[in-house]
């Protein structure tokens, strides 16, 4: 009897203990969510078309075409999205359906809260400081984050994210720099810090930013190490939200332009908004 009451015991506590953890996984999301939020400036400048004149073709197309004259500058934004993430690989996909709940704000960081609505019941939070998820809300199936490798991933990921949902953040300034590829691609390049991203924008004839490309620091392949890698993806269905024409669409993965290319990540944006936004 008092070996049940043991284990029953020992249960209890680890149960306790990850409940414990969720609170305060929850607790950081909330306090880096908040922190983000904040840096959305109180009294921002409006685009002028002007601010893109001197800017190579390619990129004054996509900015001119994102940014409606006189929209506010908001570099911060909030995404709803639902869609399909896939938990297998190329050749056994095992997409899962999901919902997520993402702010952006490039170069400081992002937060995607993410949880499946189906099948696997998986939950929890990606950002430039921690990759925590777990089943059934308690038990940790991803926990990782906290050093050079996990930030220089991630700062690709919200970076390459944030050229097509938040395209404030990379008007001209410091630690942007722009230059053409060719008459539809532009080229970003992008430091913060110790980190810098390049990412390729291929815009129609009009402007739109149909496609997002980038070597990404990953160490998603078969020998489980980091390093450079093709990533990117797809965008359509551009919609006008707020003084911006953003997709609402979007497919990427890994290996983006190969034949190994998978696309992992396939969402259907529901909101776009920017927080401290006035009426």
């Amino acid at each position: 009897m008092n070996v049940v009451i043991g284990i029953i015991a020992t249960i209890l506590l680890v149960f306790m203990a990850l409940f414990a953890i969720r609170l305060l996984d929850l607790r950081a999301d909330g306090a880096e969510w908040d922190r983000l939020a904040a840096l959305q400036p109180a009294n921002p400048e409006h685009f002028d078309p002007t601010m893109v004149a001197d800017m190579p073709e390619p990129a004054r197309r996509y900015f001119r075409f994102t940014i409606l004259p006189g929209a506010p500058l908001l570099p911060v934004a909030e995404i709803e999205m639902r869609g399909q993430f896939s938990l297998g690989t190329k050749d056994n996909p095992a997409y899962q359906p999901m919902e997520a709940h993402q702010i952006l704000a490039a170069p400081e960081g992002f937060v995607w809260a993410m949880r499946t609505t189906s099948g696997m019941p998986i939950s929890g939070s990606d950002s430039g400081r921690w990759t925590r998820f777990r089943i059934f809300g308690l038990i940790p199936v991803t926990r990782m984050g906290g050093d050079l490798d996990h930030a220089r991933s991630a700062f690709g990921r919200y970076v390459g994210e944030a050229v097509f949902w938040s395209p404030t953040a990379f008007l001209p300034g410091p630690g942007v720099t722009w230059e053409a590829v060719d008459e539809n691609i532009a080229r970003v390049t992008i430091r913060h810090g110790p980190l810098e991203q390049v990412v390729d924008v291929t815009v129609d004839g009009e402007g739109r930013p149909v496609q997002v490309a980038f070597m990404r620091w990953s160490d998603a392949n078969p020998d489980k190490v980091h390093r450079l890698q093709p990533f990117g993806g797809h965008l359509s269905d551009f919609r006008e939200v707020g003084g911006y024409r953003l997709p609402f669409r979007v497919e990427a993965g890994n290996m983006f332009g190969t034949d190994d290319y998978f696309p992992f990540f396939l969402a259907e944006v529901t909101a776009i908004t920017f927080p401290g936004a006035g009426p």
